[in-house]
Formats: structure tokens, sequence, C-alpha cells
């Protein structure tokens, strides 16, 4: 995924938001003597800096009215919004004050009925402008850490109050058992009145220092809420997710999106310098992502390996081009000539294009320009633990393989040093995945160019082991740093996991040896990832792939769910047999379908691992379950050889199909099953913003298995530059963790100041 820079919010309107007449609150407040006869209504009465709110208007019969709609009051310096022509209301982009109040005012355009309206009165509160950064980190015991984050105020008094917490959504408060997760200083916050055209927002930072003593690795949350006038805002809140390291590892990806020093290990912040928006002869915004390794060509020749749409602008580059370290999203979107904070440090070489439809990865390369790149492919915290706590840089191992890589199987454990989330690791999730991905020719990706169909890619799934601006990051093997895959998309599930794709590390080598010829163009260029001697990785894995959230009773299913499965307990009871290991049966839920009802078969955890049951009884969907009545996941690491070839050989019959079948469909691929994880089971992921209905419980006779999540995507947010303080500079968004139904917070973020930079000649 590619990072663009991000600057104050422009918020999109969530579906929850869009509510008819009448479920929102009533706020009018008539201030005329006749009686109104239009009736406002509003989805929410506070909206922070953030958000927006739709409101509705009516006749005082309950019939839609046609109306002006206007808005005043608000900020004195910002201004009151805006508020459009079909009533939805945006704030102002920050505030000079912990909130304010604006009037919008709906009057009926219909002459007839006389000069009537009605107004409702909103509290704008501030928002976040830089979300918590970093968004991950891993500290070992006694460690500290300055966690900030700068919200939308520029002067006022309201702050961010920092917490912290079991889950990022405050649950399981730690403030009242100090000592259990480390503790947290005062916050301290820069806050500054207007001044000039680019006043500075409010800054607010906190240290974390982790507890004395870790007898276990787990994963906790700084939480951060904005806090204004004595009252919190609920929406306004962001997280950090700390991983406290039993082994003593410290990690902060901020390293990774320094200005390195020459020679610049891989892993690190890079990016095609013209990768930018202009609007009027003016830059607008820009993108990011990561150098992910080193390779060479039979002769020697060194190139920087990356994605398509990190070094060549997604087709739109020509060989030539400069690749800077770090990307424009580290330096405040300005390239290298037009001011300082970037190094130049390979020339783009070429790139399998992605238009043409033999292309099946998105990689490109850069010629390295001479002493810039370290020419041994170390890269940021591959290597061993130091005296400090931190990782050194180290080359991938290529020792075993050549530097030509090796495959992925289901459930290798593999890391990624990335841009944003810096080193992480997590298990392969799927194999042989057909993938739909969509591309635009713009950082705001606002123009769309086309979508490209990957096949037989990776996935891999793990709570913040990727974000935007780790695209072009390098998927090793934690075993032995062996390269396995490229990465370039990836997407968040109902419940905050990141599902991660790369391209196989073969299929990458051997695109580019067929598409982009060496300097002796007499036959393939034969390229090879740089590397050393094999060596394990650090793995620093934030949670397992399957998050709590995900654990689901028969409670939580609909009456109708409960009644299908119900019926089918009756032919369930004819599976009952103590030679298969059946002990009993019983109403449950599913795990590979969510909000599914399931038979629950009850059976001896040896008679798990030797023995096959049914996938469906009744037309109802089978789970394996421990005779105490617990998942039996944990009695099998991977599914049988035998039902993986089945998977396979009918995922390749289907796929191609079943992404045509359903517009939410936009991945198939081959992964475990969570009800029988002796199984393999078809991976379908789907768009859980378009999903509606049933999908299929079994395919050709094996198990489906649903992934309900955001679309995959490449990038993911657009800003302005603007010139103020580096401390105010934006970063990445982390996904939030959410129920499943909801759509999570989408921060987009926009520059309140009209300032801009000139572009480079």
């Amino acid at each position: 995924m590619r990072l663009t820079r991000l600057h104050g919010l422009a918020f999109g309107l969530a579906p929850a938001l869009l509510i008819v007449a009448g479920c929102g609150g009533r706020v009018s407040a008539f201030n005329g003597l006749v009686p109104a006869s239009v009736l406002i209504h509003a989805t929410a009465t506070s909206v922070d800096t953030n958000g927006s709110t739709r409101l509705t208007a009516t006749r005082a019969d309950g019939e839609p009215a046609k109306v002006r709609w206007s808005v005043s009051g608000g900020d004195p310096h910002a201004g009151a919004g805006r508020v459009s022509a079909d009533g939805v209301y945006t704030p102002p982009s920050y505030l000079t004050h912990d909130a304010v109040t604006v009037l919008v005012r709906a009057e009926l355009t219909d002459i007839s009925a006389g000069k009537v309206f009605d107004t409702a009165r909103l509290t704008v509160t501030p928002g976040f402008l830089q979300p918590l950064t970093p968004g991950n980190l891993s500290v070992g015991a006694g460690g500290t850490v300055t966690i900030s984050g700068s919200m939308t105020e520029v002067g006022g008094s309201g702050g961010i109050r920092f917490s912290l917490a079991e889950t990022s959504s405050g649950e399981g408060d730690l403030g009242a058992r100090p000592g259990v997760a480390g503790r947290l200083s005062a916050p301290h916050c820069v806050r500054n009145a207007v001044t000039g055209p680019n006043p500075a927002y409010t800054v607010c930072s906190v240290i974390y220092t982790a507890p004395a003593t870790i007898l276990a690795s787990n994963s906790i949350f700084v939480v951060g809420r904005i806090a204004g006038s004595g009252a919190e805002t609920p929406a306004a809140s962001s997280w950090t997710r700390v991983l406290l390291n039993a082994t003593g590892v410290n990690s902060n990806p901020a390293a990774h999106q320094a200005h390195l020093a020459v020679p610049v290990q891989l892993g690190s912040s890079s990016g095609n310098n013209s990768d930018y928006d202009a609007s009027q002869g003016q830059l607008s915004d820009c993108c990011g992502g990561t150098l992910g390794a080193l390779v060479q060509d039979g002769l020697g020749n060194q190139f920087v390996l990356s994605n398509n749409h990190v070094l060549a602008r997604s087709d739109q580059s020509i060989p030539g081009e400069t690749v800077i370290q770090p990307g424009l999203i580290d330096n405040s979107c300005t390239p290298y000539g037009v001011g300082p904070g970037t190094t130049p440090v390979a020339t783009l070489t070429g790139y399998p294009a992605l238009s043409q439809p033999g292309t099946n990865v998105d990689a490109a390369i850069a010629r390295v320009t001479p002493g810039a790149v370290d020419s041994k492919g170390s890269i940021l915290e591959l290597g061993a633990r130091q005296q400090d706590g931190t990782l050194a840089a180290a080359p991938p191992g290529v020792s075993s393989s050549g530097g030509r890589g090796e495959a992925a199987a289901l459930g290798m454990m593999v890391a990624k040093s990335g841009r944003t989330t810096g080193l992480t690791c997590a298990a392969v999730s799927a194999v042989s995945v057909d993938v739909v991905v969509d591309y635009y020719t713009d950082c705001a990706e606002t123009a769309h160019a086309f979508t490209k169909t990957f096949t037989n890619q990776i996935a891999i799934a793990g709570p913040s082991f990727s974000d935007a601006g780790d695209s072009g990051a390098l998927v090793v093997d934690t075993a032995n740093a062996e390269p396995v895959g490229l990465f370039f998309a990836g997407g968040t599930d109902a419940h905050g996991v990141e599902h991660a794709i790369a391209s196989p590390i073969g299929d990458v080598l051997a695109s580019l040896d067929a598409q982009v010829p060496g300097p002796a163009a007499s036959g393939p260029a034969s390229y090879r990832v740089v590397g050393g001697t094999d060596h394990p990785v650090a793995c620093l894995s934030y949670g397992g792939a399957h998050a709590v959230g995900e654990t689901v009773t028969a409670s939580t299913l609909s009456v109708a769910e409960r009644e299908r499965a119900e019926a089918a307990l009756a032919l369930a009871q004819l599976v009952m047999n103590p030679a298969t290991g059946v002990m009993r049966t019983s109403l449950t839920a599913s795990l590979d379908h969510p909000g599914e009802a399931a038979i629950g078969l009850h059976v001896e955890a040896g008679a798990a691992n030797t023995n096959t049951f049914p996938n469906q009884i009744g037309g109802v969907t089978t789970v394996l379950l421990t005779q105490s009545g617990t998942s039996s996941e944990t009695t099998a690491t991977q599914p049988r050889s035998s039902s993986m070839s089945r998977v396979l050989a009918v995922k390749q019959k289907v796929a191609a199909g079943l992404l045509l079948s359903n517009p939410a469909i936009f991945g198939v691929g081959v992964g475990q099953s969570l009800d029988d994880p002796n199984e393999a089971a078809i991976m379908l992921f789907v768009d859980r913003r378009k999903f509606a209905g049933k999908l299929p419980e079994t395919i050709e006779g094996q198990r489906v298995r649903v992934v309900l999540m955001d679309r995959l995507h490449v990038t993911r947010s657009h800003g302005t530059p603007v010139r103020r303080r580096s401390s105010c500079a934006a970063s990445q968004s982390p996904s939030a963790v959410n129920d499943g139904g909801i759509e999570p917070e989408l921060k987009i973020f926009r520059d309140p100041f009209k300032s801009s930079l000139p572009l480079p000649d």
C-alpha cells in the first residue's frame, strides 16, 4: 500500500449517517412569531471537525420540504463550516475554541407558503488532525517511548486524554490497575493562538513506560481521546498498539520514516520524486511507500525493488525518473530540488506494466545511485537484537535459494520491514489467492485508471501487520529470512485484523527477467535478491490472526438462523458414533460464515485429528468441537494435505466465476477452515459494505470460509502540503477495530490552510 500525505479532515458520509427524516433527533429552534411549517431533523446534534452530519427538512405534516439551506455562527476565525444543497453539514477544518455552536437554517423555497423557516443548533468540537503516532510499537521491560497526536484546535484549552486499555475501544481500562501494563506520564500539550496565515495546531504527547517485568509478550493499547470544555468527545479517539515484548525487543516505526544517512538501508520510506498531484501550478498532495529490497542482475548491477505504484506511479513513469529517500510523504511533500530533506538514491529502470493483461505482479526496479544504498542489501530491523533492545539492520537470507526466494506455505510465519508499521510478523493465511485491486492516476484517488485482477497471490493476516505506506516491503520467512513475497495491497476486516496481499517473490523476479531487460540486452537479466547467509528474524507479532471479536456463540444468532439449525439437529443425531469420535451434537455459530448457525460436532481430540466429518448436515455447516465444547482449532496446526489438494483444484476451477458472480467478492483463495481446522477451505474475501444475502457454505463439497473486510487498496489517503512545524506533520491512519456491522472511522485529512509549494522545475 502506498501512503499519501495527510492533513486536516475531509470526511465522507458513512452509510450509518444517511438516515431518513425523523430517525435522528429534531433540533428545531424556531425564532419567528408564526409557527414554523418546516421542521429540521438531524442525525446528530454534535459533530467533530473530522465528521459531517445530514439534516433533513419536512413540513409540519411530515412530507419532505424543498428548502434553501444556510449556516451561521461557528468559529470566529475558521467560520461556520458549510451545508450542501441536500442538507449535509461539514464543520470547519479547525477551531480556535474547545467547542463552538453553529446554526443551520432551512427556509422554504415555496413562496406561496410564506417566508417560514426552522433552525438547528449544532455543537462542533475538535477532531484529530494526526492520529496517535506511532500507530504500533514494541517495547521491552521498563522501556519508554513518546506517543503523540495533534488535534484540529488552534488555541483554546482542550487537549488529548491518554489512557491504557486492553482493547482499542477502551474496554478493559487498565488505569484502575496501575503497573499491570505500565504507566503514562502526565500529558504535555503545546497550544498556540492564531498568529499569521499558518497557525499551529494543538499537539499533545505522553511518555509511556512499560512495566518492570514482562512475563509473556502481549499487546495493550494507549488510547487518546480529545477532551475540551470539561467534556470528552467520544467520537474523536485514536490509539497506539503496544507490544509488551518479553524478549526485550524495542521497535519504533519512526526509524523507518526518517531521513537516513547514506548508504541507506532498505525497509525505509521512499518513493518517486514526482509522485504528487498538482493544481493550478501548485503541488497539492503527495505519496510514498517502502524501499523493499536490493536486487542485482547477472552482471552485478544493483537495483532497488519496490512496487510499480510506489516507484513508477502506476505505469505513469518513464525510465530515468528519480527515486528518493525518504518518500515525499515524510518530507512535507517537498520534492528533491525544491527543498531539503530527501536524498536521491536510485533512477527508475523499468517495470512490468500493470495495464498489460499478462502482468501478474506490482513491481518496479530503479538503478542504484553509486554509494547511496547499502550494497549488502541490509534491511532495517531484520537482524539480531542489540544491547539496547533495538534490532540491527541485516540482509535477507539467500544462501538456500541463491537469491530467488522460496515458496510460501499456509501457516508459514513471515515478517516484513516497512515504512509505516516497521518490523512485524504474522502467518500466511491463504495461498493461491486471486484478487481484484483498483488503481488511480493521482494520489488523491479521484481519477480511476483501471481495475487489475492478480492471480495466485499470498495473503497474510495479523493485527498491525501492515498499513498504508508499507507498499513495496519484502516479505521473508522468519525461520531463515529467505525472501517469500513483495507486499503491495491490503485491507482490514471487521475485527481490526489486517489482511496483506503479496506477490510471490519468484513471480516478481521472473516477471522482471521477462519484461525489464538489464544493461546487457542479450538475454534475461537474471535478477536475484541481494543478501547473505540464512538467519532467523525476530518475530514481532501483535496478536493472532483471529481476533477475540471473532469468538461467537449461538446467542448472537438471529431467530431465523437458530430455527434453520434446529431443524437440522435431528439429522445430526445420526452422525453420533463412538467409532468416529462424535459423542454429541449441539447448535452453535459458524466461524467460517459470520452470522450463520452451525451444527456442533463434539469429538474426542484424537479422533478430530485422524477422522473426517461431514461438512454439512441438512444444509447447515458443521463445526468441530472438543468434548468440553471449545473449538478444536488448536488441535490442527495445518489442514490435511489431501484436503489442501482437493480445495486447490476446486479453487482453480471456480475462482474466475466467483469474482464475476457477486460484486461484493473481490478475492478467492485457499486457507484453513476455522470450523474444522483439519480441513482446507475456499476463502472468499468479501466487501462488507456491499455484502447482502448468503454465500455458499460449500462448493463442490469443499468448505467455504468468508472474510468480511474493507476492499483491498494500494493507497488509502491524501492531503495537501503545508508550511508549518514538523510536529504537526501527518502520518498513518490506523484502522479502527469495530464490531463488524459498523464501518470504522475513516480518516482522510485535508489542510485547512491553503498554502502550497511551487512545482519543481
